[in-house]
């Protein structure tokens, strides 16, 4: 991870404001951080039932082929046993396993991120556990799997997915959502729709509301979204409406959802950098838009 804070300096506009200075300070967080990290928000409002409950149901068509080998091993597991740490840390591997293929295959929504992505935690306990199905009625006996599981589920959400939200979306008010719109639709249509889930269950993460100067100090609401649909020179000019048409169809239920606190928000094309120049090709009576590296 790596961030930069920038210090614009402006004269304001507003009276307000110019009563209380002449020059007004807006800052700008830049962070770069692993994507995967981000899909891990919806673990705070969910338990370790629920969380496995979540990633069983979206066992289906690709996602179920691609568990085939955990799920063998899952079958096995007595999860009322006694703690093995051996088990417990191979079927994590398994799902660990899974979660890689999933992204191999062009689906996006793999949870929790920091499997595939660990950095500083790679190898550590509280990265070994996995979802399973139990009877919620049933007590669970002190020292077994499930347990374990239990316990390093909420570690996990504790020290390390709410620490990563804390220290990096807590006081924001502004909000941009960067979308590669186009690997998920050259990857097929069940791609495409697990991106579409992984946006709306990652936008529900966030505080959304008209915000005020004292809200901002104390308790901040973003009130203004941009959705921008990136790597917007591998298309030509005159198809980015319709790439901002794609945008808007995969954020639909998050806009929806933003929408309802009536803030502002839009949605546009970008590239972070321009690595092709757009022309006409043609064979003398007709011409095509063409873009070019």
């Amino acid at each position: 991870m790596s961030e930069i804070r920038l210090a614009i300096k402006y004269k304001p506009k507003s009276r307000t404001k110019k009563l209380i200075s002449s020059a007004s300070t807006l800052y700008v967080d830049i962070i770069d951080y692993p994507g995967e990290w981000l899909l891990d928000l919806p673990l705070l409002q969910m338990d370790f039932r629920e969380w496995s409950k979540t990633q069983f149901e979206a066992l289906k068509g690709q996602r179920g082929e691609l568990a085939q080998t955990w799920l063998a091993s899952l079958e096995n597991l007595d999860l009322f046993a006694p703690l093995d740490e051996r088990v417990i840390e191979t079927l994590s591997q398994e799902y660990t396993q899974y979660l890689h293929a999933c992204k191999e295959h062009g689906l996006h929504w793999v949870q929790p991120g920091r499997f595939v992505l660990p950095g500083d935690l790679a190898g550590a306990p509280v990265l070994q556990f996995f979802p399973c199905e139990y009877d919620e009625h049933k007590e669970v006996p002190k020292g077994s799997m499930l347990a374990a599981l239990i316990a390093r589920y909420e570690e996990y959400q504790t020290k390390v997915v709410k620490a990563f939200y804390n220290n990096h979306f807590s006081l924001f008010d502004r909000q941009i959502v960067l979308v590669d719109c186009l690997q998920p639709l050259n990857a097929g249509y069940e791609s495409f729709q697990d991106m579409k889930s992984a946006l709306e269950q990652t936008i529900a993460s966030f505080e959304y509301g008209k915000s005020s100067f004292l809200r901002r100090l104390f308790a901040p609401k973003i009130d203004k979204v941009l959705f921008a649909a990136t790597k917007a020179d591998h298309v030509t000019p005159e198809q980015h409406p319709n790439l901002v048409s794609l945008l808007q169809q995969m954020v639909h239920p998050s806009w929806q959802q933003v929408a309802y606190e009536n803030i502002e928000m839009n949605c546009v094309t970008l590239a972070s950098i321009q690595a092709t120049q757009s022309g006409f090709i043609g064979d003398g009576e007709s011409k095509v838009p063409d873009s070019r590296v």
